[in-house]
């Protein structure tokens, strides 16, 4: 029996990606890799949940809970669909994602751009937002990964000019996003490339140029003023958490408070009263973890941890097998921007990082971080299945 009710009808766009889903998903699927995704996903769910329910509501989902569940279902079919497809597709489209990067990064300095917390990170249409750093992550991944895992014939690794053009690359996204200011987005650039870098096999005085340039860098940002009075205090509250209690050092204050009142098992998932009393700000979204700290306990935080590390390390054991440099440096990009910015988030939520603004991975509220976020898992997911070789 035919599929469509004529030969001539077409098949509409949902259907035609539920067919590509269902028809192409690869047999050679890392199950361990999605599944640690669904479980993190899963507990995002329930913590954002409880960081936005209101004290003796009772009823289903929060709207920021159901919100939450809509964005990742909808990063999780495109995860699935990038992953039923040839991997080489992202890659010969690179450049085309690269642009449009850039051009939605150079569209939040314009009206269209919204400041949320102090960075003009968000581009608002209508109801429709989109934080185009969170694309610019993707785009700086595949077209890093083209230039220096793709060496010229006669070379094994890349060469100076494949470095410097990487550099340039490098360089567009991060001045338009620095611009905003979103230092934390930026320094998950810089880790996204120094990790591609270092395992691309080009000569280890690149590697020490790129580091010695982050840390001039990071001088002439505080040398010339370019960090907002909120950013500077947050960094002076990191070296001294008591400076200022009531004012720049409030959350990351309120942060150890409620992690350290969940003990060893936790208050109980909805009873926690740090959390009910909305004492952490941005609580759903970049002190997601104090939600678990306070309510799941030591427990549900190394869980949260474990998940996170059987991430990482499947995305690198992909990596290790892949036979070509292209695919691998793919995983190592994707690696290296899901372990920084895990680090990160999970540091300032303990004070042992400065705050920067950045969500758990797979965990925090969020729309176009989680389904950027899954779309690169997705990535990883088609490189594990097709790495045979470009042919």
């Amino acid at each position: 029996m035919s599929l469509y009710p004529s030969k001539h009808a077409r098949p509409t766009l949902g259907t035609r990606a539920g067919r590509l889903v269902a028809y192409g998903m690869p047999r050679r699927l890392d199950w361990v890799l999605l599944s640690a995704v669904l479980a993190l996903g899963v507990i995002g769910t329930l913590l954002v949940w409880a960081s936005t329910m209101v004290s003796g509501q009772a009823g289903g989902l929060t709207d920021f809970a159901q919100r939450h569940v809509a964005h990742f279902a909808v990063g999780l079919l495109i995860c699935l669909v990038v992953a039923s497809v040839d991997y080489r597709a992202p890659h010969a489209y690179a450049p085309v994602i690269f642009v449009v990067a850039a051009i939605g990064l150079a569209l939040v300095l314009t009206p269209l751009g919204q400041v949320i917390n102090g960075s003009r990170s968000w581009i608002v249409i209508g109801g429709f937002q989109a934080q185009p750093g969170e694309i610019a992550k993707i785009a700086l991944i595949l077209g890093t990964a083209m230039l220096l895992g793709e060496p010229r014939d006669g070379e094994h690794a890349p060469t100076g000019r494949d470095v410097v053009f990487s550099l340039v690359a490098l360089a567009v996204p991060m001045g338009l996003i620095l611009a905003q200011p979103d230092l934390g987005t930026a320094m998950v650039l810089g880790a996204i490339y120094l990790g591609i870098l270092m395992l691309s096999g080009a000569p280890l005085r690149w590697v020490l140029v790129m580091l010695l340039s982050g840390l001039l860098a990071i001088f002439a940002v505080w040398w010339f003023g370019l960090l907002k009075d909120y950013q500077l205090a947050r960094f002076a509250t990191f070296i001294d958490p008591t400076a200022d209690p009531q004012g720049a050092g409030y959350n990351a204050n309120q942060a150890i408070i409620a992690i350290g009142s969940g003990g060893f098992n936790g208050t109980g998932l909805f009873n926690g009263d740090q959390t009910s009393g909305k004492f952490v700000p941005e609580q759903h979204t970049d002190f997601i973890f104090t939600v678990a700290g306070e309510e799941l306990g030591f427990v549900g935080g190394l869980t949260i941890i474990l998940l996170l590390g059987v991430v990482v390390w499947r995305v690198l054991r992909i990596a290790a097998g892949c036979e070509q440099p292209y695919a691998r440096l793919v995983c190592v990009g994707v690696a290296a921007w899901v372990a920084f910015q895990c680090f990160t988030n999970i540091g300032m939520n303990l004070g042992i990082m400065p705050i920067t603004g950045l969500p758990l991975p797979f965990v925090s509220y969020g729309g176009t971080a989680a389904i950027a976020g899954l779309a690169a898992i997705g990535l990883v997911l088609a490189i594990h299945a097709r790495d045979r070789g470009f042919e």
